[in-house]
């Protein structure tokens, strides 16, 4: 093992699965170890073990934004004192594409995002508030319920005849309705426990187009608004900008959404910007121009979903409601 000395930055990449992570130890450059660990409790703790037998130095460490798979683990190294930074994934993909690696295997994977780490110097990663972390996970779970509601529905107008399957999906739509609304009720009531909460869901519903359910969502999945130095960083965090396909000529694909970002968070701002598109002033201005522009239904939405996120993170920064006057004029 390559001599590590006191002031090397230590990093450690570290590649998350469902069940297992794989990590990468590095000195500066130098390659120290790696290891695999169980995504778990007592996989954390071996994880904590090892280290200390390689250093005693606190980490710089990073990894992928894989959603649940990678949070308790962030958590985890936050709370005993490492440095974390959590990223896009197509970021590392991509830094990995432009120094011609590929990673085939999970250690690979691990050594690249330490490299990506060391050498990109990515935001360092802060746990949210209690509140807005319990948050985060009812909202996440009031997702997966509407979600497996959507499914169940599209099952019915699938061309399924038997009886039997139609009657047990409608009784589990049924049931998940139940469940979405008790859910939903008590998503309020945490909010209403939290004054700040409430006054920031009271300030994204006083823009036209977002209501309680949409307010929830964001609150859960945006980051404090006082982490982002301005309103492009938040744009840039939920990914809401268009990708269209082109090669020379022969291919020309629609336009459509780009991965990068909040997954969540872009969806949430879905239906609400096509409701914006028809009721709130700011929004209809920006669609008309667009459409005179003869631009893509998908290129219109994105922008309006955008500028539904750019007046959330004004209000929000801000702390005042809404004001379509004020926004016309400014």
């Amino acid at each position: 093992m390559p001599p590590i000395h006191q002031g090397d930055l230590m990093i450690l990449g570290i590649d998350i699965a469902k069940e297992k992570f794989d990590v990468a130890l590095y000195s500066d450059k130098e390659f120290i170890a790696s290891g695999s660990f169980r995504n778990n409790s007592s996989g954390f703790k071996k994880l904590n073990k090892w280290l200390g037998k390689k250093t005693n130095q606190p980490l710089r460490t990073c990894m992928e934004a894989t959603g649940r798979y990678g949070d308790e683990l962030a958590y985890y190294l936050y709370e005993i004192g490492h440095a974390v930074s959590i990223v896009n994934p197509l970021r590392i993909r991509k830094y990995t594409d432009s120094k011609l690696a590929r990673n085939d295997t999970d250690l690979i994977a691990a050594k690249a995002i330490a490299d990506f780490c060391r050498t990109q110097e990515p935001p360092l990663w802060e746990p949210p508030a209690p509140e807005i972390r319990v948050l985060k996970e009812i909202t996440r779970r009031l997702n997966t319920l509407i979600e497996e509601q959507t499914r169940e529905k599209n099952r019915l107008t699938s061309g399924i005849s038997n009886p039997i399957v139609i009657a047990s999906i409608k009784e589990n739509i049924a049931f998940l309705i139940q469940q979405i609304a008790l859910l939903e009720a008590e998503i309020q009531d945490h909010i209403d426990q939290h004054p700040a909460l409430k006054r920031d869901q009271d300030l994204l519903v006083s823009i036209t187009g977002i209501g309680k359910k949409t307010a929830m969502i964001i609150l859960g999945e945006l980051p404090d608004i006082n982490r982002f130095e301005n309103v492009g960083q938040v744009v840039a965090y939920a990914g809401l900008s268009p990708k269209k396909h082109t090669s020379g000529t022969s291919v020309n694909k629609k336009t459509k959404l780009t991965k990068i970002g909040n997954r969540r968070l872009k969806s949430a701002l879905y239906f609400p910007a096509l409701s914006a598109k028809r009721h709130n002033p700011i929004v209809i201005n920006l669609a008309t121009r667009l459409e005179k522009k003869k631009k893509e239904k998908m290129v219109i939405v994105a922008a309006s979903m955008k500028k539904l996120l750019q007046l959330s993170y004004g209000v929000l920064k801000s702390g005042k409601p809404f004001d379509p006057n004020y926004a016309l004029n400014s």
